[in-house]
């Protein structure tokens, strides 16, 4: 995709998304309700890249292959340049432009793990034994839930994402939860660049498992334990064989089951009891 067609499409998705809340007010154009060409032209365009775009039931999907079954998580979802030795997911699906059907679904940025120092400090004694100096506040704010779906044969598989990673510490799956949106950042590739780009696409890492101070994917999770970096595992017991494709559903309301338009649109997983991999 062009640099002119990309931003011909982050317009598009943020016209239909309407006003930000953190922009200044203004007199809103009357309208006459939703504007059908114009949210179809934009989910064929989005579907064309390989984001399966839903204005109407408040969600998007993206083909995600499955990374890693027994190495600890540091991250949920990596691009081909980013962390895949430490990441349950990857995806060819550029980052800026996933950033942009996330927005066209009306999300606001969230608020990123923030690190706050004690007072009074732990005494040094208590530093020395493991004490931290900070309390770690979690992010908070506006996101999806996250949800992966396949089929094995004649069954469907449908997980919230937090089921399929372990927690070390209490021995249960990720609780699940909403992922905080953060949109990433612009950054520049190198002092001396003329322009910025988005993290997310540089570095290629998009969700976030354990927190990261710079703020760098789109999505992070926000549970306390996830200032923890060496307590998370894949729920080997539910997910498919490494490279597996799976569908990566991001949704603005909870999900019971996979809708029937995306049933039909379901990746196949080898089954069971076949050659393994």
């Amino acid at each position: 995709m062009s640099a002119t067609s990309h931003a011909s499409l982050v317009c598009l998705a943020l016209l239909l998304a309407g006003p930000r809340s953190q922009e200044p007010a203004r007199a809103a154009a009357p309208q006459d309700g939703p504007r059908p060409g114009l949210q179809a032209e934009l989910e064929q365009a989005f579907l064309a890249q390989g984001i399966r775009l839903d204005l109407a039931g408040r969600r998007c999907t993206i083909p995600v292959d499955v990374c890693v079954r027994e190495e600890l998580l540091e991250y949920l979802l990596v691009g081909p340049n980013g962390a895949a030795h430490e990441s349950l997911f990857a995806t060819g699906v550029r980052p800026s432009l996933l950033n942009t059907a996330l927005l066209a679904l009306g999300v606001e940025p969230g608020a990123n793990a923030s690190w706050v120092e004690k007072d009074p400090p732990p005494h040094r004694e208590e530093l020395a034994r493991g004490v931290s100096p900070y309390d770690v506040v979690p992010p908070s704010g506006d996101g999806f839930r996250l949800y992966a779906a396949w089929r094995e044969g004649e069954e469907v598989y449908f997980h919230a994402v937090d089921d399929l990673v372990s927690n070390l510490r209490d021995g249960r799956s990720l609780r699940r939860h909403e992922w905080v949106y953060l949109g990433s950042r612009m950054i520049r590739p190198r002092p001396d660049a003329a322009q910025e780009v988005l993290a997310a696409d540089l570095e290629g890492n998009l969700i976030n498992l354990s927190f990261f101070r710079a703020g760098n994917t789109l999505l992070t999770a926000a549970l306390d334990d996830c200032v923890f970096q060496t307590i998370w595992l894949p729920n080997t017991y539910l997910m498919p064989p490494i490279g597996s494709r799976v569908m990566l559903i991001f949704s603005r309301e909870r999900m019971t089951s996979v809708p029937q338009e995306l049933a039909r649109e379901l990746p196949v997983v080898e089954e069971r009891g076949g050659e393994s991999r």
